[in-house]
């Protein structure tokens, strides 16, 4: 038989034995196709039929003609039979979209959107799950030229790099990441020129479409590599004394000294021609950019990706553990889910010491979570907290309790999460970690607030909230104002409700490299309580938090975003809604669904 792929990304096609074949008749036919291959289970020819053909007379008589056409076009004849429908194509089919869910394409496969040029006119449900679908591959596929961007400049490629993070912005022209990364790729080759030449034109761009420049670190990525002007003896003994001396610094919060420290220790480790010493310096200067100073995650990853490259060839194994948990840490942040995947498996199956599989399975619990595939989340948040308590990492304990308390709420389980961040707060305050303290205390209030218990809350958010503001962490800050917008609703202050939730969503981005998941926890409460006042601003609210979980596979707020546009008076949303929600675990969102008109 035939090799068959299809290629629904970009212009679509089918092609046998690598030759295009015909394309299928009936315009909707490709979009017959891609919800197939797109679906997570056998669908069921009455439902496909009524969501592809309501308007015509005879939907299911539509439905077999067009999947006739399909089968010629594929040269498959026993393809997409039975009811429900499966594919049901010949074994050693290649799928684009498939290959890049299963982490496993090449960045050739980022052709463009998916369906591009096809509009099947299917009806308002059907458009919206596509359009719903086109954004969330579009994020998979500017995560994926992203990673090999990186992975091109680590590897002594910077113009592959900058090929790769120039078509990563076609996908997304106003992606501070995708630009930083072209800059520092184009820096990287030598040409200085066209670095500055693209970050003056990202300027442009920026201030004549979003009335804004774009964040420092774009024009920052033409700055010279690590420890440049440093001088070094190629002494081991200095490199491993300004490693240590760097983790002390930074231990103390000194996080400029310790910076520099760790700068210093690279340039010694250089010098020194170990690859196996400066694969660690690397690991541990790119874990401290990230964690240590707010909007540098790419170069963090820059650093990250070399120390990875120096770890895979010098059989440095727990350095690469480490390394693919940090970049998938990272993506998660960003909501590149696709990537975030790929790198923590790598991880997982990199991992020697407990202790760092404690930390992979709670990045993983989190990434999990994000996308609303919360039971295996909050098994691997279970595992963490057991293998963490087991090896004395109390503070990785805490953050895993804190994430399986969040992942609780969001389910409803009310109980459930007030346990687990309980066991958060508890182990916040014997380990003295008060720079942690502001989530799982913010939370704990909504918690609260929930059971019925606002006094309680408020006690809560008034040692969280300025806490958080003292710490200058964005993250708890919005989380901290978001509950304390609730609050305020429960109260029935709509006007102070509305102002507290939105600077929650305003603080959630207010620094570079926001975690996406909270800017969008954030706006679906803005949106609930802007619906319930009558805000005039509450549709472009509710736009934006469709957008955003779509492009980063947030599937419970894409599902809570057609709720709201349902209740804005949207005829065809909630229908949308339950679609979309049909393979998310979650008996609270199956509840709100139920119940709504």
């Amino acid at each position: 038989m035939p090799e068959l792929e299809l290629r629904l990304l970009g212009s679509p096609e089918i092609l046998r034995d690598g030759v295009p074949a015909p394309a299928p008749r009936g315009r909707k036919a490709w979009a017959v196709l891609a919800y197939l291959a797109l679906a997570d289970r056998p669908v069921p020819r009455a439902r496909l039929a009524e969501l592809a053909f309501a308007g015509a007379e005879d939907p299911l008589g539509a439905l077999r003609w067009t999947l006739a056409q399909l089968r010629r076009a594929l040269g498959a004849p026993e393809a997409l039979a039975g009811d429900p429908l499966a594919l049901g194509l010949p074994p050693g089919t290649r799928i684009d979209v498939h290959a890049i869910a299963a982490h496993d394409a090449g960045p050739a496969l980022a052709r463009g959107e998916l369906l591009e040029g096809v509009e099947p006119d299917a009806g308002p449900v059907f458009e919206a799950w596509l359009l719903v679908e086109r954004r969330r591959l579009a994020g998979a596929c500017e995560s994926l030229l992203h990673d090999a961007a990186h992975a091109a400049l680590a590897a002594g490629r910077p113009l592959e790099g900058a090929g790769l993070a120039s078509r990563a912005l076609a996908h997304n022209e106003f992606d501070e990441n995708a630009h930083e990364l072209l800059v520092r790729c184009l820096a990287a080759s030598g040409d200085l020129a066209a670095a500055q030449e693209h970050a003056t034109a990202c300027e442009v761009l920026f201030r004549r479409e979003l009335g804004r420049a774009p964040d420092p670190r774009v024009a920052r990525a033409m700055e010279a590599r690590e420890g440049d002007g440093l001088d070094a003896v190629g002494d081991r003994a200095a490199a491993l004394g300004q490693l240590d001396a760097g983790r002390a610094a930074l231990d103390a919060g000194a996080v400029e000294p310790g910076l520099a420290c760790l700068r210093h220790a690279c340039v010694e480790a250089r010098a020194v021609g170990d690859p196996a010493l400066l694969a660690r310096v690397l690991a541990t200067l790119g874990v401290a950019l990230v964690h240590s100073v707010r909007g540098r995650d790419e170069e963090g990853a820059a650093v990250l990706h070399e120390a990875l490259t120096l770890a895979e060839e010098h059989g440095e194994r727990d350095v690469a553990a480490k390394v693919c948990r940090e970049l998938g840490y990272i993506e998660v942040q960003a909501g590149r889910g696709v990537s975030a995947g790929r790198w923590l498996m790598r991880a997982s199956e990199l991992v020697q010491l407990d202790e760092e599989r404690a930390a992979v399975h709670a990045v993983r619990g989190m990434a999990l979570s994000d996308r609303a595939h919360y039971e295996p989340a909050i098994r691997l948040l279970e595992s963490s907290i057991a293998i963490a308590r087991g090896c004395g990492d109390e503070r990785r304990a805490a953050w895993s309790f804190a994430i399986l308390g969040r992942a609780h709420i969001v389910r409803g389980e009310l109980e459930a999460a007030q346990e687990a961040l309980e066991g958060s707060l508890g182990l916040v305050r014997t380990t003295g970690w008060i720079a942690f303290q502001p989530f799982p205390e913010s939370l704990r209030a909504e918690v609260a607030l929930r059971r019925g218990d606002p006094a309680h809350a408020s006690e809560l958010l008034d040692h969280a909230w300025p806490l958080g503001c003292r710490l200058g962490d964005p993250c708890w800050e919005a989380v901290a104002a978001r509950s304390w917008g609730l609050l305020h609703a429960a109260a029935g202050e709509q006007v102070a409700a509305l102002a507290r939730l939105r600077e929650a969503a305003i603080r959630a981005v207010r620094f570079a490299d926001p975690y996406v998941w909270i800017h969008a926890y954030c706006l679906d409460a803005l949106a609930g309580v802007e619906i319930e006042a009558g805000a005039p601003e509450a549709p472009a609210t509710v736009a934006l938090l469709g957008a955003l979980a779509a492009r980063a596979d947030m599937r419970e707020f894409v599902v809570r975003a057609a709720l709201h546009r349902a209740a804005l008076g949207d005829d065809a949303a909630l229908a949308s809604a339950r679609l979309l929600a049909e393979t998310i675990e979650n008996p609270d969102l199956h509840a709100r669904l139920a119940v709504a008109a």
